[in-house]
């Protein structure tokens, strides 16, 4: 599927977007005079100023502190099937989230750790597309009065609680921070859809080709995300934010009845970036022929053995085993199983590797970095963390929720439209000090497979996505679903395609098994979805060479194939 909602804490490839970022942290007043919707921001403006100085239930406690946020979505969306348009939409929406907390910074209405987010009454509220005063400040007026009324209720209900609980050491409710202005360019989304309605019929027909595929699609998609942002404590910005993607998906059928799915997704921020129809046909190809041939490719068995997992396949595995379990939220939430809580200091992957979040870091040998952002979803700058150094547990991504501590953001505070932000991932950047070449590491894995006497290896050159689970009433477990796999002959290093398989594993175990990396570090853009809604988010890894994985059977209904051929092809051939 092109869209892979999986559970919760999911890394996968979507056809719809979020935003790639594509501002300078530059502030300039003269962008400000520019902008042809700052009367949206000063809707904004006027509304926080009213309620921050007049809000207030008689004989209780005003908000000491108010944010307000818009995220202004335009987006395209062309699909095509086998050489027809399948749908075609254009659609605005403007979407509303608002924080009003009650008590202070050490002591508010916010409940502590994952389930700590509050959401207005209605979880995405709409704001009229309008650049109309009034209209705007009505409908902020109308959620403000209703997310103040329950925040006095868990202000007190928070208030009951602690005479049972426990409170624990250094747990103030909310970081202080310093205040920002930012006005980015204002951009226009630019898209011809009649043209890319004609170039989507082009391209999709060459699924007409293959007899073997079952389902075939692609969708072009084209959206503007302007995000405007102001609190109580002075921050206020508007950012711009485009993406153009091109999300291919197939999907066959084998001898045995089993589903096989495969995909292409590219993503550009500029209309010039986008390739032409036969460069976009020719990676539709590359992934039908690919597609082929795991149709044919043999079924294991569940199998522990070496692998080498390329560059995409290591960046779903690092994201999934480590990069949820080092989010803030997740170290001071008993419902959460706390994996590197008490472990800063210490050893919890191999010394020659080191993990990254860098939000600020736009692109890597030209390709863009989807979990770039000037700004958070909590107004604070997006900053660069090293997480884990040389093996060593450094530190955590923070929100303004914190913890052990620590009270100042490090600015990953992050949600979809509507939700409220947590500590998420950004652009997580592995670093390694033992690389090797793509030959090199082939011939370690072999070495490997020989030492152990294992009858094969594995090499997995693409991943659909993964799952994780981080609570603390369940299995500390993770997964990822390899699409390109093969079986690697210790005699003979011949590569033959297999299916059928995914990996299961713990992460500290997991990632400890880390033998050697490549030197080819790549770019894996995704979005990632978890309790604060789905994020973009890119994982830069290299190759790496793991003594051992294990590999479930993966589960999928059997079906018949199709009686009779696609009528297309019976009736040109």
């Amino acid at each position: 599927m092109i869209l892979k909602l999986m559970k919760i804490r999911t890394l996968y490839i979507p056809a719809l977007l979020l935003i790639l970022f594509i501002s300078s942290f530059t502030v300039s007043i003269a962008q400000e005079s520019k902008r042809s919707d700052l009367v949206v921001l000063q809707a904004m403006q006027d509304e926080l100023n009213r309620s921050q100085q007049e809000l207030k239930l008689e004989s209780y406690e005003s908000p000491y502190f108010i944010s307000y946020q818009i995220k202004d979505n335009e987006f395209y969306s062309i699909k095509g099937k086998y050489g027809a348009i399948a749908s075609s939409d254009n659609n605005r929406v403007r979407r509303l989230y608002v924080d009003v907390r009650v008590g202070d910074y050490d002591f508010d209405n916010s409940i502590k750790g994952i389930s700590g987010g509050r959401v207005p009454f209605h979880d995405a509220y709409e704001v009229p597309v309008d650049n109309d005063p009034d209209a705007i400040r009505a409908t902020l007026w109308q959620v403000t009065d209703y997310a103040y009324k329950e925040a006095l209720t868990q202000y007190f209900n928070k208030k009951a609680n602690n005479v049972q609980e426990i409170k624990d050491i250094n747990s103030k409710s909310f970081t202080k921070e310093a205040s920002h202005t930012y006005f980015g360019p204002e951009i226009e989304l630019a898209f011809n859809a009649p043209e890319w309605e004609d170039k989507i019929r082009d391209i999709s027909s060459v699924y007409k080709n293959y007899k073997e595929l079952t389902n075939a699609d692609i969708v072009i998609t084209a959206q503007q995300e302007t995000v405007y942002f102001v609190n109580t404590e002075g921050t206020k910005y508007i950012r711009d934010e485009l993406l153009y993607s091109i999300d291919a998906q197939v999907v066959a059928r084998a001898e045995d009845g089993k589903e096989i799915t495969n995909y292409r997704n590219l993503y550009y921020v500029s209309p010039e970036d986008i390739p032409s129809v036969e460069e976009i046909k020719s990676v539709v190809k590359e992934m039908i022929e690919e597609t082929l041939e795991m149709r044919n490719a043999e079924v294991l068995s569940p199998v522990s053995v070496p692998a080498l997992l390329e560059p995409e396949a290591a960046g779903v595995v690092f994201h999934e085993a480590v990069g949820h379990r080092l989010e803030g939220e997740r170290q001071i939430d008993d419902d959460e199983g706390q994996t590197f809580k008490e472990k800063v200091g210490q050893k919890v992957i191999p010394a020659f590797l080191s993990i990254i979040d860098d939000p600020s870091k736009k692109s890597l040998n030209g390709t863009h970095l989807m979990g770039y952002y000037p700004f958070d979803d909590q107004g604070v700058p997006g900053e660069r963390v090293v997480l884990i150094e040389n093996g060593v547990l450094k530190n955590f991504l923070l929100s303004r929720t914190p913890v052990n501590g620590v009270e100042r953001s490090n600015g990953h505070g992050r949600a979809s439209y509507g939700r409220a932000p947590i500590a998420r991932m950004s652009n997580t950047i592995i670093e390694s000090k033992t690389e090797y070449t793509q030959e090199k590491l082939k011939e370690l894995l072999i070495e490997e497979v020989k030492r152990q006497n294992k009858p094969f290896g594995l090499l997995i050159k693409s991943m659909k996505g993964g799952e994780t689970n981080t609570s603390s009433y369940n299995f500390q477990a993770y997964r990822a679903t390899p699409v390109v796999i093969y079986k690697v002959d210790p005699k003979t290093g011949k590569e033959t395609p297999v299916r059928d398989i995914e990996i299961v594993g713990t992460p500290l175990v997991s990632i400890n098994k880390i033998i050697a990396t490549g030197n080819d570090y790549s770019v894996f853009n995704g979005f990632c979805g978890a309790e604060s809604g789905y994020i973009p988010v890119s994982t830069v890894a290299p190759s790496i060479l793991v003594s051992e994985i294990e590999f479930q059977r993966k589960s999928s209904k059997k079906e018949k194939l199709p009686l009779l051929p696609p009528p297309f092809f019976q009736r040109n051939n």
